[in-house]
């Protein structure tokens, strides 16, 4: 199998609009993307809180629209999901996405809005391992992203059922509609089906993840966050994610959709055949580990453990309410308010990048970076936690 070729930079928030830049060039963004179609840029919003390392970034998001730009790509939108628990329109409002999308006349669509999309049915040239058994009456994906370019925007975290989570996983719910709980337990194999359809409907694919805040531990919402200072980029949606699980410190062909979508020639997921270009992280392996909350307890329990057999009548029935009751209280009057908004605030007083994300609150940062030097003494990139 031929190299692939991934993007890796350190960055600082004096210089991350020039940084993201750089890093799409030596990813071969302009190789990659098709001139003269639409491309469309898919956030993710894991929680619509801003906790740091779940969500896409405001410099991730204004670094990629300028990067686009540069390359003459200027016909750019921005596709919006929702999730059982999550909030689009709040996550694009707390996270700071919504004054960048004014500025750059960059219009937002939402896929759960008939006006601006229908749902309708695919058959799949390529072989599918799994989705065409959970949705026997037909795959549904949103006739807007056919023949358009795509562009993900992930962040390098952990995920309680796929160890890691990146551009693979953040096709799931631009692709997948409110049903897709349905999938949980094949989401490896989902994943690697869900790559495969991208690369028969789109134009062009790319993916720039965030790492300049990192996700430990059960994410991708209720995690810890690491300052770790990288982003990257490139248009193989495996090779990225192998390079990310492998700082993060997982053997990415341990993991079933990497191995899976690399087996299948979708990507390549070993490292030895990975091209890393811009900085050298031979010696960056993180130590990160995945573990449980009371939500991943729950799921475990429905989707891969004794309640396995039955789990239809939890999610194809009205019982799933009481699913998504219990997951929404437990992030969003539980966690939020009595242990991750501590979280948030400290991170946002003491890093870096906390500060910058303040400054996009604000409105005082702006193209070339945007916030003030960091603090001397403050904690280094190896180092700097805001505890969970």
């Amino acid at each position: 199998m031929a190299k692939s070729k991934v993007a890796v930079l350190k960055c600082k928030p004096e210089t991350i609009l020039g940084d993201i830049e750089r890093l799409c060039e030596l990813a071969g963004v302009k190789q990659a993307l098709a001139p003269g179609h639409t491309t469309i840029l898919k956030d993710n919003i894991s929680w619509h809180y801003p906790f740091p390392g779940a969500n896409t970034t405001p410099w991730q998001m204004e670094g990629s629209i300028l990067a686009l730009r540069k390359a003459g790509l200027t016909d750019i939108t921005c596709v919006q999901n929702k999730t059982v628990v999550t909030n689009a329109f709040k996550g694009e409002d707390l996270n700071h996405y919504v004054p960048l999308f004014r500025k750059y006349n960059v219009p937002v669509l939402y896929n759960f809005k008939e006006s601006d999309m229908k749902w309708i049915e695919y058959r799949p040239k390529a072989r599918m391992h799994v989705l065409h058994r959970i949705f026997p009456d037909g795959i549904q994906i949103p006739d807007y992203f056919f023949g358009k370019n795509i562009v993900h925007l992930p962040t390098v975290k952990c995920h309680i059922y796929t160890t890691t989570t990146g551009a693979m996983k953040n096709a799931f719910g631009g692709l997948l509609a409110t049903k897709r709980h349905y999938t949980h337990s094949w989401i490896h194999r989902t994943l690697v089906d869900l790559l495969a359809i991208q690369k028969e409907i789109h134009s062009g694919l790319f993916a720039i993840m965030d790492g300049t805040t990192a996700g430990n531990g059960p994410g991708p919402r209720t995690m810890i966050p690491v300052v770790k200072d990288y982003m990257l980029a490139g248009s193989d949606q495996v090779a990225i994610d192998a390079v990310a699980a492998k700082m993060m410190g997982f053997d990415p062909m341990s993991l079933e959709f990497i191995k899976v979508a690399h087996d299948d020639g979708l990507g390549v997921g070993d490292p030895r055949d990975i091209e890393i270009v811009g900085d050298d992280i031979g010696g960056e392996s993180w130590g990160f580990y995945v573990g449980d909350n009371l939500a991943s307890h729950a799921g475990d329990l429905l989707w891969f453990g004794p309640l396995k057999s039955i789990q239809k009548l939890f999610f194809h029935t009205p019982l799933v309410n009481v699913f998504i009751f219990g997951s929404e209280a437990y992030h969003d009057y539980y966690r939020w308010p009595l242990k991750d908004r501590r979280t948030f605030e400290t991170w946002k007083a003491e890093t870096h990048w906390g500060r910058l994300f303040e400054a996009y609150a604000t409105g005082a940062a702006g193209t070339g970076g945007g916030v003030s030097r960091p603090h001397a003494g403050e904690a280094s990139a190896n180092g700097a936690r805001a505890q969970a």
